[in-house]
């Protein structure tokens, strides 16, 4: 979603609290809370998830290594789940023509650095950059070149465009900051 006018451009940028991220914590949460309790029947001697009859499986070494990865995947299902409550990644790109400065803002981790804040000129601004990769590992980033510093990037990581919707997402803060598009 944007927002703009002839003089403020905000572009938002979605972060971890995805569909997708919820339904793989969810299923995480799930498998693992499983695997656990079957470690655990194994090692009670009853079987604890009702239809899962656990007598066939030893508690060492089997039902010691279903519960660690029941415990495992349980951490796995709760940092999937924090990050998508925090909404870790997702933020805002704020362009001010009429006080000439850009403002890339997104949310971090819980601590010093929860909030990460960028605050430059637009005059340092020389292009909109466009990388593709194609592989194994594909992805395409769009990213604010500023003279004397790192390529900033203005989408996430993984968003998943096309190379005409990603060439369409760099034309529009290209042309709001009359500057060149890069990387081709």
């Amino acid at each position: 979603m944007n927002c703009c006018s002839k003089w403020i451009r905000v572009d938002f940028v979605k972060g971890s609290r995805t569909f997708a991220n919820s339904c793989w914590a969810c299923i995480l949460s799930c498998g693992a809370t499983g695997f656990l309790l079957v470690g655990l029947s194994s090692y009670v001697g009853r079987d604890l998830i009702p239809g899962l009859s656990s007598e066939h499986i030893v508690f060492i070494p089997q039902g010691v290594v279903m519960c660690f990865y029941g415990i495992a995947g349980l951490f796995l299902g709760l940092y999937l789940w924090c990050t998508a409550f925090w909404n870790v990644g997702g933020g805002y790109n704020l362009f001010d023509k009429r006080r000439g400065f850009c403002s890339i803002f997104r949310w971090g981790f819980p601590g010093k650095s929860r909030r990460i804040h960028i605050r430059l000129g637009l005059k340092d601004v020389e292009a909109v950059g466009l990388e593709s990769r194609e592989g194994f590992y594909p992805r395409q980033i769009l990213y604010l070149k500023v003279r004397g510093r790192q390529n900033i990037p203005l989408t996430r990581i993984g968003e998943g465009l096309t190379l005409r919707d990603m060439e369409e997402k760099a034309a529009e803060p290209a042309r709001f900051l009359r500057v060149s598009i890069e990387g081709f």
